[in-house]
């Protein structure tokens, strides 16, 4: 017997309902994995150029809301499932890079530096085909060679703290193998009832941030040293870490990236934030898989919405940003590092495979990694520049040579 149109009716409504909710669901997992798993990274990269916590607590809260709104807006204009993050790897460089002359305020101008080039590149067609002509396996290993002492974190710790730290590597691990896109955020949960247990024996420590989020605000200043140091490496960065990838994961799954709007947006973003404490806001690349992926269900014209449900998402996270860093920060000595190391190990081992399948810049890409490795520091200017210059003089040099390998 034919089914009755009023009996198909609820069908029909049940399947409309389960098609809007995979993409919002989606969404919201974007939103989870994003913060939770580099939130610690971009907590040590502020305070290792000088942020307090206070600083950096307001770093995230501002990078939290300029990024959420932008996905909001990008994807509801575009009908594309563009996600925005904040520049994970633009963290760890600061993580490496440590303080310049002129302190957290030049800092602060670096950042503010950085935006205004990543808007140029949206507005200047001529400045993203220059950027392209950086050697990708250079940038690449100047982002290895910055990512390795922060990467060692975990394993230090583990020597000095062994009870404190083994719970969190041992949780890392296990959910790699059984769901790796929930092993960081799993190991911060551990990592948190750790830093909860060790307070209930020892008491609280006195607090260093407040509870409640607030922006506060830092004037910037500028400084040759802070551009070459901070702002250029960080431009670089971002660009070739997380913009280029971002675009090339919506174009594996069929979409367009609105590049200069993307690109304006993002610039215009990550000045905004600067002097709030923000480094740098990107397309997102990881995560950007989430939102423009079958797990957003299978209309893919609907997808959109799970990019703009992970920006009210985001929104929503950033009212949490200063109790997170609260706790974060009454944390065992290291165990900061360890977490926001056991969240680069990935990106690292991706980015020496980068830096090494170009078999005649290998020469080249090794002497990259070994000096941003080093932690050398000249006339103020910090590693990753000189370890990008000294890269690109040697692939000069040796450009003329048969392959090596």
């Amino acid at each position: 017997m034919p089914e009755s149109p009023a009996a198909a009716r609820p069908v029909s409504a049940s399947r409309g309902l389960h098609r809007l909710s995979q993409p919002i669901v989606a969404g919201i997992v974007t939103a989870l994995v994003g913060f939770t798993s580099s939130f610690a990274v971009v907590l040590a990269g502020l305070q290792a150029v000088g942020a307090d916590p206070r600083q950096a607590a307001s770093g995230l809260l501002a990078l939290t809301l300029v990024f959420g709104l932008g996905v909001l807006w990008l994807s509801w204009r575009s009908k594309v499932p563009v996600t925005l993050a904040w520049s994970t790897p633009g963290a760890a460089l600061l993580a490496g890079s440590g303080g310049v002359d002129g302190g957290w305020p030049a800092a602060v101008g670096a950042f503010l530096i950085t935006g205004v080039l990543i808007a140029l590149t949206g507005l200047i067609p001529a400045l993203g085909r220059l950027f392209t002509r950086i050697p990708e396996p250079l940038a690449q290993a100047m982002l290895a060679g910055v990512l390795l002492s922060l990467c060692l974190a975990p394993f230090k710790a583990l020597g000095s703290t062994p009870v404190l730290v083994a719970p969190v590597i041992i949780c890392w691990l296990l959910m790699m193998k059984f769901a790796p896109r929930w092993s960081v955020p799993s190991s911060l949960l551990v990592a948190l009832a750790v830093i909860g247990i060790q307070v209930a024996i020892d008491g609280p420590a006195p607090a260093r941030t407040g509870l409640l989020p607030e922006l506060i605000w830092t004037t910037p200043a500028f400084s040759l040293q802070a551009i070459a140091g901070i702002a250029l490496p960080l431009f670089i960065v971002t660009m070739a870490s997380q913009n280029i990838p971002g675009v090339a994961v919506l174009k594996s799954f069929g979409y367009t990236t609105p590049w200069a709007p993307s690109m304006l947006l993002t610039g215009a973003g990550t000045a905004l934030s600067a002097p709030f404490g923000g480094h740098a806001i990107n397309l997102a690349a990881l995560s950007a898989a989430l939102a423009a992926g079958p797990e957003a269900g299978q209309d893919r014209k609907k997808r959109w919405i799970a990019a703009f449900t992970s920006g009210l998402a985001y929104t929503v996270l950033a009212l949490f940003s200063a109790a997170l860093v609260a706790v974060v920060t009454s944390a065992p000595p290291g165990m900061l590092e360890a977490v926001a190391g056991l969240a680069l190990i990935g990106t690292l081992a991706a980015s020496v495979s980068s830096a090494l399948a170009v078999p005649e810049d290998r020469t080249a890409a090794s002497i990259t990694f070994l000096i941003a490795a080093s932690g050398l520091s000249f006339a103020g200017i910090g590693a990753a520049f000189w370890a990008l210059a000294a890269g690109l003089a040697v692939r000069w040099i040796f450009k003329d040579r048969k392959p090596q390998g």
